[in-house]
Protein backbone atom coordinates (compact mmCIF):
# COMPACT_ATOMS: atom_id res chain seq x y z
CA UNK A 1 0.00 0.00 0.00
CA UNK A 2 1.25 3.61 -1.07
CA UNK A 3 3.26 5.47 1.77
CA UNK A 4 2.19 9.13 2.93
CA UNK A 5 5.62 10.52 1.65
CA UNK A 6 5.48 8.91 -1.75
CA UNK A 7 1.90 10.26 -2.55
CA UNK A 8 2.60 12.48 -5.72
CA UNK A 9 -1.20 14.11 -6.00
CA UNK A 10 -1.22 15.69 -2.63
CA UNK A 11 -4.48 18.11 -3.65
CA UNK A 12 -6.15 15.50 -4.98
CA UNK A 13 -9.78 16.12 -2.96
CA UNK A 14 -9.07 20.16 -3.14
CA UNK A 15 -8.58 20.81 0.49
CA UNK A 16 -5.99 23.09 -0.59
CA UNK A 17 -5.85 26.16 -3.27
CA UNK A 18 -4.98 25.27 -6.47
CA UNK A 19 -3.31 28.50 -6.92
CA UNK A 20 0.49 29.07 -7.67
CA UNK A 21 1.63 29.93 -4.70
CA UNK A 22 0.39 27.12 -2.69
CA UNK A 23 1.39 24.74 -5.75
CA UNK A 24 4.65 25.26 -4.77
CA UNK A 25 4.73 24.80 -1.06
CA UNK A 26 3.26 21.44 -1.83
CA UNK A 27 6.52 21.07 -3.55
CA UNK A 28 5.95 21.87 -7.63
CA UNK A 29 8.26 23.68 -9.63
CA UNK A 30 10.72 22.67 -7.15
CA UNK A 31 14.09 21.85 -8.63
CA UNK A 32 13.12 22.93 -12.10
CA UNK A 33 16.22 25.02 -12.89
CA UNK A 34 18.31 21.59 -12.41
CA UNK A 35 16.06 19.53 -14.91
CA UNK A 36 16.61 21.65 -17.64
CA UNK A 37 20.71 21.26 -17.37
CA UNK A 38 20.12 17.65 -17.95
CA UNK A 39 20.23 16.86 -21.83
CA UNK A 40 16.44 15.71 -23.23
CA UNK A 41 17.90 12.48 -23.84
CA UNK A 42 18.50 12.09 -20.10
CA UNK A 43 15.21 12.88 -18.91
CA UNK A 44 13.35 10.48 -21.80
CA UNK A 45 15.78 7.76 -20.41
CA UNK A 46 15.15 8.46 -16.84
CA UNK A 47 11.50 8.40 -17.74
CA UNK A 48 12.18 5.17 -19.32
CA UNK A 49 13.81 3.62 -16.35
CA UNK A 50 10.97 4.60 -14.21
CA UNK A 51 9.05 2.25 -16.22
CA UNK A 52 6.00 4.81 -16.49
CA UNK A 53 3.10 3.48 -18.49
CA UNK A 54 0.67 5.91 -20.06
CA UNK A 55 -2.33 6.41 -18.09
CA UNK A 56 -4.94 7.30 -20.48
CA UNK A 57 -5.71 3.39 -21.09
CA UNK A 58 -3.19 2.03 -23.30
CA UNK A 59 -0.58 1.39 -21.00
CA UNK A 60 2.59 2.21 -23.46
CA UNK A 61 5.82 3.05 -22.41
CA UNK A 62 5.76 6.83 -21.99
CA UNK A 63 9.50 6.76 -22.30
CA UNK A 64 9.54 4.63 -25.59
CA UNK A 65 6.87 6.98 -26.99
CA UNK A 66 9.24 9.87 -26.47
CA UNK A 67 11.73 7.83 -27.99
CA UNK A 68 10.09 8.03 -31.59
CA UNK A 69 9.99 11.41 -32.21
CA UNK A 70 12.44 12.69 -34.14
CA UNK A 71 16.06 14.13 -32.54
CA UNK A 72 16.39 16.85 -35.10
CA UNK A 73 15.18 20.38 -34.22
CA UNK A 74 14.70 21.22 -38.07
CA UNK A 75 10.46 20.87 -37.96
CA UNK A 76 8.00 22.50 -35.32
CA UNK A 77 7.61 19.72 -32.70
CA UNK A 78 4.18 19.58 -31.18
CA UNK A 79 2.93 18.16 -27.45
CA UNK A 80 -0.18 17.25 -26.88
CA UNK A 81 -2.78 16.70 -23.90
CA UNK A 82 -5.23 14.59 -24.21
CA UNK A 83 -7.60 16.09 -21.39
CA UNK A 84 -10.45 14.82 -23.67
CA UNK A 85 -12.11 12.61 -20.73
CA UNK A 86 -15.18 11.04 -21.92
CA UNK A 87 -14.39 6.96 -20.72
CA UNK A 88 -17.92 6.55 -18.67
CA UNK A 89 -16.67 5.38 -15.05
CA UNK A 90 -13.14 7.90 -15.47
CA UNK A 91 -12.87 11.14 -13.75
CA UNK A 92 -9.03 11.54 -11.98
CA UNK A 93 -8.21 13.85 -14.92
CA UNK A 94 -10.50 16.06 -14.05
CA UNK A 95 -9.41 16.46 -10.42
CA UNK A 96 -5.89 16.59 -11.30
CA UNK A 97 -6.97 19.79 -13.11
CA UNK A 98 -9.40 21.33 -10.95
CA UNK A 99 -6.69 21.04 -8.31
CA UNK A 100 -3.20 20.20 -8.78
CA UNK A 101 -3.44 22.55 -12.51
CA UNK A 102 0.44 23.43 -11.69
CA UNK A 103 1.59 19.78 -11.32
CA UNK A 104 0.63 19.10 -15.23
CA UNK A 105 1.70 22.42 -16.33
CA UNK A 106 5.09 21.60 -15.02
CA UNK A 107 5.12 18.16 -16.57
CA UNK A 108 4.53 19.54 -20.03
CA UNK A 109 7.13 22.21 -19.63
CA UNK A 110 9.89 19.41 -18.87
CA UNK A 111 8.52 16.56 -21.42
CA UNK A 112 7.85 19.63 -23.97
CA UNK A 113 11.78 20.12 -23.35
CA UNK A 114 12.24 16.19 -23.52
CA UNK A 115 10.85 15.84 -26.48
CA UNK A 116 11.55 18.96 -28.16
CA UNK A 117 8.26 20.44 -28.52
CA UNK A 118 8.71 24.20 -28.01
CA UNK A 119 4.35 24.24 -28.28
CA UNK A 120 1.71 22.72 -26.08
CA UNK A 121 -2.36 21.61 -26.88
CA UNK A 122 -4.16 20.89 -23.90
CA UNK A 123 -7.49 19.50 -25.56
CA UNK A 124 -10.18 19.74 -22.71
CA UNK A 125 -13.37 18.60 -22.79
CA UNK A 126 -16.10 20.79 -23.44
CA UNK A 127 -18.22 20.63 -20.61
CA UNK A 128 -15.50 21.06 -18.18
CA UNK A 129 -16.04 24.81 -18.36
CA UNK A 130 -14.63 25.35 -14.73
CA UNK A 131 -12.17 23.05 -15.16
CA UNK A 132 -10.40 24.81 -18.16
CA UNK A 133 -10.60 28.49 -16.18
CA UNK A 134 -8.53 26.93 -13.32
CA UNK A 135 -6.32 25.83 -15.62
CA UNK A 136 -6.28 28.61 -17.98
CA UNK A 137 -5.71 30.40 -14.77
CA UNK A 138 -2.67 28.27 -13.77
CA UNK A 139 -1.60 28.88 -16.93
CA UNK A 140 -1.53 33.07 -16.82
CA UNK A 141 0.28 32.76 -13.34
CA UNK A 142 3.10 30.36 -14.91
CA UNK A 143 3.57 33.05 -17.56
CA UNK A 144 3.81 35.59 -15.21
CA UNK A 145 6.36 33.78 -13.29
CA UNK A 146 8.65 33.64 -16.00
CA UNK A 147 8.18 29.13 -15.85
CA UNK A 148 6.73 29.72 -19.62
CA UNK A 149 6.90 31.74 -22.82
CA UNK A 150 10.45 33.04 -24.25
CA UNK A 151 13.22 31.40 -22.27
CA UNK A 152 11.02 29.35 -19.47
CA UNK A 153 12.46 29.10 -16.24
CA UNK A 154 15.74 30.77 -17.44
CA UNK A 155 16.27 28.38 -19.77
CA UNK A 156 17.20 28.47 -23.52
CA UNK A 157 13.92 26.30 -24.38
CA UNK A 158 10.75 28.74 -25.68
CA UNK A 159 7.53 26.90 -24.72
CA UNK A 160 3.89 27.88 -25.03
CA UNK A 161 0.86 26.20 -24.16
CA UNK A 162 -2.62 26.83 -25.35
CA UNK A 163 -5.90 25.19 -24.72
CA UNK A 164 -8.26 23.88 -26.90
CA UNK A 165 -12.21 23.23 -26.18
CA UNK A 166 -13.38 19.79 -28.09
CA UNK A 167 -17.00 18.69 -27.94
CA UNK A 168 -18.00 16.28 -26.30
CA UNK A 169 -16.91 13.50 -28.90
CA UNK A 170 -15.78 10.41 -27.48
CA UNK A 171 -13.71 9.21 -30.31
CA UNK A 172 -11.78 12.21 -30.35
CA UNK A 173 -10.56 10.08 -26.82
CA UNK A 174 -8.25 8.46 -30.01
CA UNK A 175 -4.97 10.71 -30.46
CA UNK A 176 -5.20 10.86 -33.96
CA UNK A 177 -9.59 11.83 -33.74
CA UNK A 178 -7.67 14.46 -31.28
CA UNK A 179 -5.06 15.45 -33.78
CA UNK A 180 -7.99 15.94 -37.01
CA UNK A 181 -10.27 17.88 -34.29
CA UNK A 182 -7.55 20.23 -33.26
CA UNK A 183 -6.56 20.56 -36.99
CA UNK A 184 -10.30 22.18 -37.04
CA UNK A 185 -11.64 19.08 -39.33
CA UNK A 186 -14.28 16.47 -38.31
CA UNK A 187 -12.83 14.28 -35.48
CA UNK A 188 -12.40 10.96 -37.12
CA UNK A 189 -9.07 8.32 -36.23
CA UNK A 190 -6.51 8.10 -38.88
CA UNK A 191 -5.22 5.61 -40.25
CA UNK A 192 -1.94 4.41 -39.02
CA UNK A 193 1.46 4.79 -40.28
CA UNK A 194 2.31 7.33 -40.35
CA UNK A 195 2.12 7.85 -36.32
CA UNK A 196 1.84 11.00 -35.06
CA UNK A 197 5.41 10.97 -34.23
CA UNK A 198 6.38 11.56 -37.76
CA UNK A 199 3.21 13.32 -39.03
CA UNK A 200 1.11 14.66 -36.61
CA UNK A 201 -0.07 17.69 -35.89
CA UNK A 202 -0.62 20.17 -38.86
CA UNK A 203 1.90 17.00 -40.38
CA UNK A 204 4.61 17.73 -37.63
CA UNK A 205 6.22 15.27 -35.48
CA UNK A 206 3.78 14.98 -32.60
CA UNK A 207 3.60 13.62 -29.01
CA UNK A 208 0.11 12.91 -27.31
CA UNK A 209 -0.63 12.00 -23.26
CA UNK A 210 -2.80 11.94 -21.10
CA UNK A 211 -3.05 14.19 -18.46
CA UNK A 212 -2.57 11.94 -15.52
CA UNK A 213 0.79 10.33 -17.84
CA UNK A 214 2.08 14.07 -17.62
CA UNK A 215 1.48 15.20 -13.98
CA UNK A 216 3.58 12.37 -12.54
CA UNK A 217 6.83 12.99 -14.88
CA UNK A 218 7.99 16.15 -13.01
CA UNK A 219 7.86 13.87 -9.73
CA UNK A 220 10.28 11.12 -11.12
CA UNK A 221 12.91 13.55 -12.63
CA UNK A 222 13.00 15.57 -8.99
CA UNK A 223 13.06 11.85 -6.80
CA UNK A 224 14.40 9.42 -9.48
CA UNK A 225 13.53 6.38 -11.33
CA UNK A 226 14.64 4.26 -8.54
CA UNK A 227 11.75 5.96 -6.64
CA UNK A 228 9.52 5.23 -8.63
CA UNK A 229 9.86 1.69 -10.05
CA UNK A 230 9.76 1.09 -5.99
CA UNK A 231 6.11 1.23 -6.60
CA UNK A 232 3.79 -1.11 -7.94
CA UNK A 233 4.76 -4.46 -9.20
CA UNK A 234 6.94 -5.94 -11.73
CA UNK A 235 6.13 -4.41 -15.28
CA UNK A 236 3.59 -2.08 -13.18
CA UNK A 237 5.72 0.20 -11.71
CA UNK A 238 4.38 3.21 -9.88
CA UNK A 239 0.86 4.88 -8.13
CA UNK A 240 -1.94 5.19 -10.07
CA UNK A 241 -5.37 7.18 -9.28
CA UNK A 242 -8.55 5.17 -9.33
CA UNK A 243 -11.78 6.19 -9.92
CA UNK A 244 -14.43 4.36 -7.77
CA UNK A 245 -17.70 4.65 -8.60
CA UNK A 246 -21.32 2.56 -9.18
CA UNK A 247 -22.83 0.60 -6.23
CA UNK A 248 -20.49 1.54 -3.13
CA UNK A 249 -21.16 3.49 -0.20
CA UNK A 250 -18.41 6.42 -0.98
CA UNK A 251 -17.72 6.41 -4.41
CA UNK A 252 -14.27 8.42 -4.66
CA UNK A 253 -11.20 8.87 -6.87
CA UNK A 254 -7.81 7.64 -4.49
CA UNK A 255 -4.04 7.04 -5.14
CA UNK A 256 -2.39 3.83 -4.97
CA UNK A 257 0.08 2.06 -6.07
CA UNK A 258 -0.48 -0.56 -9.12
CA UNK A 259 -0.76 -3.97 -8.18
CA UNK A 260 -3.29 -3.54 -5.25
CA UNK A 261 -6.01 -6.10 -4.74
CA UNK A 262 -9.06 -4.81 -6.04
CA UNK A 263 -11.16 -6.06 -3.02
CA UNK A 264 -8.43 -4.00 -1.04
CA UNK A 265 -9.62 -0.97 -2.90
CA UNK A 266 -13.72 -1.25 -2.83
CA UNK A 267 -13.59 -1.88 0.87
CA UNK A 268 -10.48 0.71 1.97
CA UNK A 269 -11.40 3.43 0.45
CA UNK A 270 -15.01 3.32 -1.01
CA UNK A 271 -16.62 1.87 2.48
CA UNK A 272 -17.33 -1.43 0.66
CA UNK A 273 -20.48 -2.87 -1.69
CA UNK A 274 -23.66 -1.39 -0.73
CA UNK A 275 -25.17 -3.95 0.92
CA UNK A 276 -22.02 -5.93 1.62
CA UNK A 277 -18.93 -7.72 -0.16
CA UNK A 278 -21.31 -10.32 -0.20
CA UNK A 279 -23.93 -8.90 -2.14
CA UNK A 280 -21.28 -8.12 -5.23
CA UNK A 281 -22.24 -9.60 -8.58
CA UNK A 282 -19.64 -8.02 -10.89
CA UNK A 283 -17.33 -5.05 -11.23
CA UNK A 284 -15.59 -3.49 -14.31
CA UNK A 285 -12.12 -2.77 -13.37
CA UNK A 286 -11.17 0.07 -15.87
CA UNK A 287 -13.73 2.12 -17.34
CA UNK A 288 -16.43 1.04 -19.25
CA UNK A 289 -15.04 -0.45 -22.45
CA UNK A 290 -12.69 -3.43 -20.75
CA UNK A 291 -15.32 -6.51 -19.97
CA UNK A 292 -16.16 -7.08 -16.52
CA UNK A 293 -15.16 -9.65 -14.18
CA UNK A 294 -17.52 -11.90 -11.76
CA UNK A 295 -17.40 -11.54 -8.00
CA UNK A 296 -15.05 -14.69 -7.52
CA UNK A 297 -12.05 -13.31 -9.53
CA UNK A 298 -12.85 -10.00 -8.21
CA UNK A 299 -11.85 -11.39 -4.81
CA UNK A 300 -8.01 -11.57 -5.17
CA UNK A 301 -7.59 -9.88 -8.51
CA UNK A 302 -4.44 -7.42 -9.01
CA UNK A 303 -5.06 -3.69 -9.84
CA UNK A 304 -2.03 -3.60 -12.63
CA UNK A 305 -2.46 -3.68 -16.19
CA UNK A 306 -0.78 -7.39 -16.42
CA UNK A 307 -2.61 -9.73 -13.73
CA UNK A 308 -6.40 -7.46 -15.21
CA UNK A 309 -4.82 -8.45 -19.10
CA UNK A 310 -4.66 -12.28 -17.28
CA UNK A 311 -7.71 -12.22 -15.68
CA UNK A 312 -9.67 -11.88 -18.97
CA UNK A 313 -9.67 -7.66 -18.42
CA UNK A 314 -7.72 -4.49 -18.50
CA UNK A 315 -6.67 -1.54 -16.21
CA UNK A 316 -7.71 0.94 -19.24
CA UNK A 317 -8.24 3.92 -16.95
CA UNK A 318 -8.38 2.70 -13.60
CA UNK A 319 -12.70 3.46 -13.66
CA UNK A 320 -13.69 1.01 -11.14
CA UNK A 321 -17.75 0.32 -11.79
CA UNK A 322 -19.33 -1.54 -8.91
CA UNK A 323 -22.13 -3.71 -9.59
CA UNK A 324 -24.14 -5.11 -6.96
CA UNK A 325 -26.78 -7.76 -6.71
CA UNK A 326 -29.80 -5.18 -6.90
CA UNK A 327 -28.08 -4.37 -10.68
CA UNK A 328 -30.21 -5.93 -13.73
CA UNK A 329 -26.24 -6.64 -15.39
CA UNK A 330 -28.16 -7.22 -18.76
CA UNK A 331 -29.83 -3.67 -18.41
CA UNK A 332 -26.20 -1.86 -17.58
CA UNK A 333 -23.82 -3.29 -20.45
CA UNK A 334 -27.50 -2.71 -22.74
CA UNK A 335 -27.14 1.09 -21.65
CA UNK A 336 -23.03 1.05 -22.42
CA UNK A 337 -24.16 -0.48 -26.25
CA UNK A 338 -26.41 2.26 -26.57
CA UNK A 339 -23.52 4.90 -25.60
CA UNK A 340 -20.76 3.50 -28.40
CA UNK A 341 -23.88 3.16 -30.42
CA UNK A 342 -24.21 6.88 -30.21
CA UNK A 343 -20.38 7.80 -30.36
CA UNK A 344 -19.45 5.75 -32.92
CA UNK A 345 -17.95 8.23 -35.59
CA UNK A 346 -18.81 5.76 -38.91
CA UNK A 347 -16.08 5.61 -40.65
CA UNK A 348 -15.68 1.78 -40.34
CA UNK A 349 -18.01 -0.32 -41.40
CA UNK A 350 -18.00 -3.17 -38.51
CA UNK A 351 -18.38 -0.64 -36.23
CA UNK A 352 -20.72 1.99 -37.75
CA UNK A 353 -23.31 -0.76 -38.57
CA UNK A 354 -22.19 -3.32 -35.80
CA UNK A 355 -22.73 -1.19 -32.35
CA UNK A 356 -26.23 -0.48 -33.58
CA UNK A 357 -27.16 -3.81 -34.45
CA UNK A 358 -25.35 -4.67 -30.82
CA UNK A 359 -27.66 -2.19 -28.93
CA UNK A 360 -30.56 -3.58 -31.13
CA UNK A 361 -29.83 -7.18 -29.67
CA UNK A 362 -29.29 -6.20 -26.32
CA UNK A 363 -32.39 -4.27 -26.05
CA UNK A 364 -34.05 -8.15 -27.34
CA UNK A 365 -32.25 -9.41 -24.70
CA UNK A 366 -33.85 -6.90 -22.41
CA UNK A 367 -37.38 -7.75 -23.55
CA UNK A 368 -36.37 -11.58 -23.61
CA UNK A 369 -37.33 -11.62 -27.19
CA UNK A 370 -34.21 -13.63 -28.50
CA UNK A 371 -33.72 -16.76 -29.17
CA UNK A 372 -30.68 -19.58 -27.93
CA UNK A 373 -29.11 -19.13 -31.51
CA UNK A 374 -29.54 -15.43 -31.58
CA UNK A 375 -27.34 -15.01 -28.54
CA UNK A 376 -24.31 -17.40 -29.67
CA UNK A 377 -24.82 -15.06 -33.12
CA UNK A 378 -24.62 -11.94 -31.22
CA UNK A 379 -21.24 -13.61 -29.58
CA UNK A 380 -19.57 -13.95 -32.95
CA UNK A 381 -20.45 -10.98 -34.18
CA UNK A 382 -18.35 -9.01 -31.44
CA UNK A 383 -15.34 -11.15 -32.61
CA UNK A 384 -15.94 -9.91 -35.93
CA UNK A 385 -16.34 -6.10 -34.79
CA UNK A 386 -13.21 -6.78 -32.51
CA UNK A 387 -10.24 -5.66 -34.21
CA UNK A 388 -11.02 -4.92 -37.30
CA UNK A 389 -11.36 -1.00 -37.10
CA UNK A 390 -9.26 1.81 -37.39
CA UNK A 391 -9.20 2.69 -33.63
CA UNK A 392 -10.27 0.67 -30.75
CA UNK A 393 -13.56 2.19 -30.39
CA UNK A 394 -15.03 -1.13 -32.28
CA UNK A 395 -13.38 -3.11 -30.02
CA UNK A 396 -14.75 -1.51 -26.37
CA UNK A 397 -18.46 -1.80 -27.74
CA UNK A 398 -17.48 -5.56 -28.05
CA UNK A 399 -16.27 -6.03 -24.97
CA UNK A 400 -18.33 -5.36 -22.39
CA UNK A 401 -21.08 -7.43 -24.13
CA UNK A 402 -18.12 -10.23 -24.34
CA UNK A 403 -17.44 -9.69 -20.39
CA UNK A 404 -21.13 -10.40 -20.53
CA UNK A 405 -21.61 -13.96 -22.24
CA UNK A 406 -18.54 -15.00 -20.75
CA UNK A 407 -19.70 -14.66 -16.83
CA UNK A 408 -23.00 -14.37 -17.74
CA UNK A 409 -24.46 -16.31 -20.87
CA UNK A 410 -25.96 -19.15 -18.75
CA UNK A 411 -27.98 -16.79 -16.43
CA UNK A 412 -29.29 -15.38 -20.06
CA UNK A 413 -29.80 -18.39 -21.36
CA UNK A 414 -31.91 -19.84 -18.21
CA UNK A 415 -34.56 -16.84 -18.66
CA UNK A 416 -35.06 -17.92 -22.26
CA UNK A 417 -35.63 -21.34 -21.73
CA UNK A 418 -37.82 -20.44 -18.56
CA UNK A 419 -40.12 -18.00 -20.92
CA UNK A 420 -40.15 -20.36 -23.54
CA UNK A 421 -41.69 -23.18 -21.55
CA UNK A 422 -44.36 -20.32 -20.68
CA UNK A 423 -45.58 -19.97 -23.92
Amino acid sequence: MIKKENRIFNNLYGFESPLLKDAIKRGDWKDIKKIFKKKPLDIINEVTKSGLRGRGGAGFSTGMKWSFMPKENNKQHYLVINADEGEPGTCKDRDIIRNEPHKLIEGCLISGYAIRASKCYIYIRGEFFNEAAILQNAIDEAYKAGFLGKKACGSNFDFDIFIHYGSGAYVCGEETALIESLEGKKGQPRLKPPFPANVGLFGMPTTVNNVETIAVIPSILKKGHDWFSSMGTKNNSGSKIFCISGQVNKPCNVEEELGVPLKYLIQKYAGDVIGGWENLLAIVPGGSSVPLLPKQICEDVLMDFDSLKDSGSGLGTAGIIVINKQTNIVKFIARLSEFYKHESCGQCTPCREGTGWLMRMMERILSENITREEIDLLEEVTYQIEGHTICALGDAAAWPIQGLLKHFKNDILKNIDKKSKVA
